[in-house]
């Protein structure tokens, strides 16, 4: 009986061997990522996409835990925590990135782009791409560049057809120096605060409106809390993919190009999503209550920026600007 246990023994001796020599190399590293709206939206298809994508082309040594809706702070904090290493990653709207990266405000000028091809060609292309080599020295890796859509402005009072219906209006702003100068201009008095905040400010009144792509519209069921919805269409509203430079410094040659190509895969989604929430917002937001004014007279609001964009093209440089609105 002692003999025919022997060989079981020393086998098994040297299955735990085994694995004891291989568990290093399938050690798992886990990193948080943060949005700051709901997962049901183009920024939680987005960051899921990319978590898969992760832990599929490192064969799981790398793990992507995301967190969604404001869970780990509003975008402004979660920007903040990726640059000190309290958070490994984000996917954030470009509104408070010029407070780390002043250079990319130039692309929060009001009516720069003219649809969502030239935006995303121009980002995709030797313009963003030079964008991107801003951010290490901050701090941050800048993955790729993602999207929060065209902006539109929905209200509690009115509709809002031309620029004189602005006027007076309290809006909530993202905490972003550009957006708050060109709404200035509109008569709007601009009330900036993170998007976690807002939902609450627009149900007590404390803002009569916001300004948003459709996308985060129906992902943050604004329709609950607005009545008018005006496709103004005033902004483009990037958006990125950051990580700890820190981290970033960690991964080896082959891992950094598998995070790249999942921030590639992600964007593809978060850009897919937006095209289907283009497709049906209007119709859905207005079967669920809202009065939308679809054909504004964008003309008539760029006129009325004349002063701000006289500024921007002394802040940026008119051939900075030109060589963004005529990108082909």
């Amino acid at each position: 009986m002692r003999k025919s246990r022997l060989p079981f023994t020393l086998g098994a001796a040297g299955v735990a061997l085994a694995v004891s020599l291989v568990a290093p190399a399938f050690a798992q590293t886990t990193m948080k990522m943060n949005i700051s709206v709901a997962q049901n939206s183009h920024y939680g298809v987005a960051i899921d996409t990319f978590a898969r994508e992760v832990e599929a082309r490192t064969v799981g040594r790398y793990k992507v835990q995301n967190f969604y809706a404001g869970a780990l702070g509003a975008e402004r904090e979660s920007i903040e925590g990726v640059q000190l290493g309290t958070l490994d990653l984000t996917l954030t709207s470009t509104g408070p990135i010029p407070n780390f990266v002043p250079e990319v405000a130039i692309l929060d000028i009001p009516f720069l782009f003219r649809d969502y091809a030239h935006a995303r060609a121009t980002l995709d292309g030797p313009i963003g791409q030079e964008m991107l080599q801003k951010f290490p020295a901050k701090g941050l890796v800048a993955l790729a560049w993602a999207e929060n859509g065209f902006r539109h402005m929905t209200n509690s009072k009115r509709q809002i057809i031309v620029p004189d219906d602005l006027k007076g209006l309290k809006m909530r702003t993202m905490e972003n120096p550009i957006h708050i100068q060109a709404y200035k201009q509109f008569g709007i008095l601009p009330t900036p605060m993170a998007f976690t905040e807002v939902f609450t400010a627009l149900q007590q009144g404390t803002v009569d409106g916001q300004e948003n792509p459709l996308s985060v519209i129906t992902a943050a069921k604004l329709d609950q809390v607005q009545k008018n919805l005006s496709l103004t269409g005033h902004v483009y509203s990037p958006a990125l993919i950051l990580m700890n430079n820190g981290q970033w410094d960690k991964l080896s040659a082959g891992d950094k190009q598998a995070f790249l190509d999942a921030a590639k895969e992600a964007v593809k989604a978060n850009r897919a999503r937006i095209d289907d929430d283009e497709r049906r917002a209007v119709a859905d937001l207005r079967a669920k209550g809202m009065t939308i004014v679809e054909n504004v007279d964008k003309s008539k609001f760029q006129a009325a920026l004349a002063p701000a964009y006289a500024d921007f093209g002394k802040r940026f440089g008119q051939e900075n600007i030109d060589r963004i609105r005529n990108y082909r």
